[in-house]
């Protein structure tokens, strides 16, 4: 028999990082199936405040104990790390008590829905000395790790627009739903901060920071506390302009798409095929003749439509960066520092929507 691994004074239960998922809902079969993909990883425990639906995410992944109390599931010696799956604006405090237990944390995406309990998050993972990652798939993606590198490398020359359109739908049941959807207080926002998120992480991923944006948001078709249509005008820290255009109110839905123009080339993708890709030079080799994707990156699917619309494979890439990070004592791919960044834009375009004024960023905290 293998002796145990340890990270740092810990042991880890046998010979794997064990994982507990708090909150059983929709996205929560993503993680818990991600986690039984991953070699070095074992699904523990699961958690949730309605007890059947965390019997039914256990009964189909492995049956790991369940508990309905997630401070009781933190003090479980077996649970290395958790993957928080509840709405966004209980993700900084669970974090939070995580950290305290000694537990490294996988959080869904927004990492939270404030600055404040952000970096209340951060500082405590870094002082209890835990790991802190978020859930931003797209990122996994070699189409966009390629477009990034392409940006980076100053081969489309001096940037001059970056731009996202998520145009996606959600009907009024989907936000009936759950209590917490649509609200300010826990969903933290609408069409930007719950599905356009994705996209506005990878735009300033791919563009750099933003320097000021002027923004309209609001609920125009869904009756819910925030917004299902948003537009906002933006200017990077670069010197580039760009429009962000968010929706769930659109019909039918058309998906994402990202444009990347600078002065001596362009780059658009739709979803996560390449349709223009006019870039000095050879062209990478996930592009065939036609200009789109060969399927050497991974599937990403979409959410376009339904929030459950997308493939595995993103979260199991994040899943297993965990783990590495855990093992080698690194920061995983996404720290809580990166996932920040896509939330404070989105906070700047609330706020200029509702003051009507221009918003620079960094917001003061």
């Amino acid at each position: 028999m293998a002796p145990p691994r340890y990270w740092k004074d810990k042991v880890l239960m046998n010979d794997k990082v064990g994982f507990g998922v708090i909150g059983c809902g929709s996205i929560a079969p993503w993680h818990a199936g991600s986690v039984l993909n991953v070699r070095d990883a074992e699904l523990v425990a699961v958690c949730d405040i309605i007890e059947d639906r965390a019997n039914a995410l256990a009964a189909s992944h492995d049956s790991p104990k369940v508990y309905i109390d997630y401070k009781e599931m933190l003090a479980d010696p077996s649970v290395d790390a958790v993957c928080i799956c509840t709405p966004s604006g209980m993700h900084a405090e669970m974090g939070i008590e995580a950290a305290k237990a000694g537990k490294h944390i996988l959080t869904e995406k927004p990492i939270d829905i404030t600055l404040p309990k952000i970096d209340e998050m951060i500082r405590a993972a870094r002082e209890c000395n835990v790991k802190l990652a978020t859930i931003f798939q797209r990122r996994t993606s070699r189409v966009w790790q390629v477009v990034r590198e392409v940006v980076a490398s100053g081969a489309l020359g001096k940037m001059v627009l970056g731009d996202a359109y998520i145009k996606y739908y959600r009907d009024q049941e989907y936000y009936d739903s759950g209590d917490w959807r649509g609200t300010w207080a826990l969903d933290g926002g609408g069409a930007l901060m719950n599905q356009g998120v994705h996209c506005i992480d990878l735009l300033q991923w791919i563009m750099g920071p933003v320097d000021s944006l002027f923004a309209h948001a609001d609920h125009l078709v869904r009756k819910i506390e925030v917004e299902d249509t948003a537009v906002a005008a933006v200017k990077w820290a670069n010197g580039a302009f760009g429009v962000i255009e968010g929706t769930t109110s659109v019909c039918p839905a058309m998906g994402h798409r990202m444009e990347f123009h600078g002065e001596k080339g362009t780059i658009a993708i739709q979803g996560e095929t390449v349709i223009k890709w006019d870039v000095p030079g050879e062209a990478p080799d996930l592009l065939g003749t036609t200009g789109k994707k060969e399927g050497v990156d991974i599937n990403i699917g979409t959410a376009r439509s339904s929030p459950t619309g997308m493939a595995i494979e993103g979260h199991t890439i994040l899943v297993a960066d965990l783990v590495e990070a855990i093992r080698e004592d690194r920061d995983p791919m996404i720290t809580g520092e990166e996932a920040r960044k896509s939330v404070e834009i989105i906070l700047g375009i609330y706020k200029s929507a509702r003051t009507g004024q221009a918003v620079r960023l960094p917001l003061p905290v």
